[in-house]
């Protein structure tokens, strides 16, 4: 169980470092989804060592805000990617 719990606190550490030196938009929103689906995972981890089916409703529920939340992140950023290629453009 420990190494479970090792594996899952350094993908949540490589995803906070991700998002806040991830060189683009997508990268960082990329990490949003990798820290979502870990929490899930410890929700999961979590209802299975204490036995107990509270923590997998919980992860469901956070699984369906991940989801939504992630599609309303890109509709967000899309306007700004477009106008960022275009900068692009126009400048080469």
């Amino acid at each position: 169980m420990s190494w479970i719990t090792t594996i899952l606190l350094l993908t949540g550490l490589a995803g906070l470092w991700r998002i806040l030196r991830g060189p683009t938009l997508v990268d960082r929103l990329l990490s949003v989804q990798m820290l979502g689906t870990t929490g899930i995972t410890v929700l999961l981890v979590m209802a299975q060592w204490q036995e107990t089916a509270v923590w997998r409703d919980v992860a469901l529920v956070l699984a369906l805000l991940a989801a939504v939340i992630t599609a309303a992140l890109v509709q967000l950023l899309r306007p700004a990617s477009q106008q960022q290629k275009r900068e692009e453009e126009d400048s080469a």
